[in-house]
């Protein structure tokens, strides 16, 4: 895609909405813009905040967006932003997940870029985004930065979580696929 144009999508959960554009450039990062909306009538986590673990070692600063994980399946590429399951044998500091709260009736607004550190350029890239009910049970040491409230989610979130990925993004066409 030579141009610098951006395509937008929305994914429909329950109890989420997500708006996404996608925007690339020849040789440029692929740009990520979105919107969660809680429709809902609880408050909701976003696992879109990285890790604690990330933010302690100062690869991530606290409250921001967190670089999401990639999964390359032959030319596809998934980015994710989910809460993750502890890892086996267990780390001596555990990649506690983070997550925004946001309550009902809100929209939490974000964005990253992203460059595949892989060997050939993907033909498609598709974005996913985990959320779950805010249970106050699963989370705990909640911060205030920026205007958003974070807070450390249990690791059993990655079992309940609802996943909300977007189209494939074709990225020649610069367009989402058809449902």
């Amino acid at each position: 895609m030579s141009r610098s144009e951006a395509a937008s999508t929305t994914v429909e959960g329950a109890g989420a909405r997500l708006e996404v554009s996608f925007e690339t450039a020849a040789g440029g990062p692929l740009q990520v813009r979105y919107r969660v909306h809680n429709t809902a009538d609880a408050d909701l986590a976003v696992f879109d905040r990285g890790n604690r673990h990330a933010v302690l070692i100062g690869r991530q600063h606290g409250g921001a967006v967190g670089d999401p994980s990639f999964r390359e399946d032959g030319d596809d590429l998934t980015l994710s932003h989910v809460a993750l399951p502890l890892a086996q044998p267990t780390p001596t500091v555990p990649p506690v997940p983070l997550a925004a709260k946001l309550a009902a009736g809100e929209t939490l607004e974000g964005s990253f870029a992203f460059t595949a550190p892989t060997a050939g350029v993907p033909k498609r890239v598709r974005w996913c985004l985990g959320v779950a009910p805010f249970d106050q049970a699963d989370f705990s040491a909640p911060e205030e930065v920026d205007g958003v409230e974070i807070w450390q989610a249990s690791f059993a979130l990655a079992e309940r979580q609802q996943t909300l990925c977007t189209p494939w993004f074709d990225l020649s066409s610069g367009m989402f696929a058809p449902d």
